[in-house]
C-alpha cells in the first residue's frame, strides 16, 4: 500500500511541477516537487517507496517535459539514493535529516539531469547550470517546511503502535 501511494503522489507532485511551479519560481530558482517528495520518503518512510516515488515521478516528468524517456526517473533514483544514504548517517539527528538529504539529493539531481540529458539529445544546454543552485536552495526551503512535519508525524504513528507494557 505504502508503494501505491508513493507513486500516486509522485504523479501528482510531477503534475504539480508543470503546472503550478512555473507561478510560483524565485528568479532562476524552480521548486523541484517529486524531488522533494521522494526524497522525503526515502528518508521518512524507507528506501523502497521513495525509490518508487522517484521511478514513477520521473517517468511522469519526462512525458510531461518530453524529455528523452528515463533521463528524469534515472536522474532521481541516483539522488534518492544518495539522500538515503544521507538520512541513514543523520539517524540521530532526525529531524534535520530530511533537509540535508534533500539538499545534496537536489544538486545531485539537477547536475545528473543536465549531463544525462545534454548527453541524450547531442544538444549543449547552455545557461542551464546558473539554475542549479537557486533550486537547490528553494527545494531545501520547502523540505525545511514539510520534513520535520513528516518526521514528527511518522514519530508519532509508530509510538502509537507499540504496545504499553
Amino acid at each position: 500500500m505504502q508503494l501505491t501511494l508513493a507513486a500516486a503522489l509522485a504523479v501528482v507532485a510531477a503534475l504539480a511541477e508543470y503546472t503550478i511551479v512555473p507561478y510560483v519560481q524565485i528568479g532562476d530558482a524552480a521548486l523541484q516537487p517529486v524531488l522533494v517528495l521522494a526524497a522525503l520518503w526515502a528518508v521518512v518512510g524507507g528506501l523502497e517507496a521513495g525509490l518508487a516515488s522517484a521511478f514513477v515521478g520521473g517517468l511522469a516528468l519526462d512525458v510531461l517535459s518530453q524529455r528523452p524517456l528515463g533521463a528524469s526517473a534515472f536522474s532521481l533514483l541516483i539522488a534518492v539514493g544518495a539522500a538515503s544514504l544521507v538520512g541513514a548517517t543523520l539517524g540521530r539527528a532526525r529531524i534535520i535529516a530530511p533537509v540535508i538529504a534533500t539538499a545534496i539529493a537536489s544538486l545531485v539531481y539537477s547536475m545528473l539531469l543536465l549531463f544525462v540529458t545534454s548527453l541524450l539529445i547531442g544538444v549543449a544546454t547552455e545557461g542551464a547550470g546558473r539554475m542549479v543552485v537557486p533550486s537547490a536552495v528553494y527545494s531545501t526551503v520547502a523540505a525545511t517546511a514539510i520534513g520535520p512535519l513528516a518526521v514528527a508525524m511518522v514519530m508519532r504513528r509508530r509510538d502509537a503502535e507499540r504496545a504499553d507494557w
